[in-house]
């Protein structure tokens, strides 16, 4: 079954009794997933960008937007408008199909992985999941990494408080660590 019949036919109604909700719509639900890449300012160079683009693209299946910066900051030697990083914004089906591939398929792959801290979700109900590595996606290869780089995963809820996030993100399988 996909994640998201799942979702409408067994996690709202579990969500409803744990929550004390009489109506569907009140029930906390996946909005955006987020898949974003920071550059840093000493990896300006061509080749190492046009890398992070194309793992975001065969990751998500999505084209990437640019970062730019807002202000400039001489210590980190960064300029108004200069890209300092990548991301894609996931709605909809993909959404559904990112959300299916990271609790099948990413988490179980991860070496050592102990589970996710509670302390990744935030007091609004989202939760910000960083990887030091995106290997563990199923659609990367080993054999064709040059230069492995981080990515962060935000998955952002209408759930409003910390609880409520937690409670969804359970439900849906999250493997956390407490």
């Amino acid at each position: 079954m996909m994640l998201k019949e799942r979702y409408t036919n067994e996690i709202i109604p579990n969500l409803m009794k744990e929550l004390g909700e009489k109506n569907k719509m009140a029930v906390p639900k996946v909005l955006t997933i987020t898949v974003g890449v920071g550059i840093p300012s000493g990896q300006k160079e061509a080749k190492f960008i046009e890398t992070v683009d194309q793992t975001l693209k065969r990751i998500t299946g999505q084209k990437t937007v640019d970062t730019k910066a807002k202000k400039s900051i001489a210590g980190f030697k960064v300029r108004e408008g200069m890209v300092v990083g990548k991301r894609v914004t996931l709605r909809g089906r993909r959404m559904w199909d990112f959300l299916s591939k990271l609790l099948n398929f990413t988490f179980p792959r991860i070496t050592d992985f102990r589970g996710i801290s509670v302390k990744n979700v935030d007091a609004t109900g989202n939760l910000s999941v960083g990887f030091k590595e995106y290997l563990p996606f199923p659609e990367i290869r080993p054999d064709e990494v040059e230069r492995v780089h981080g990515l962060q995963v935000v998955i952002t809820t209408n759930a409003k408080t910390k609880e409520r996030g937690l409670a969804l993100f359970k439900q849906l399988g999250f493997p956390f660590n407490s």
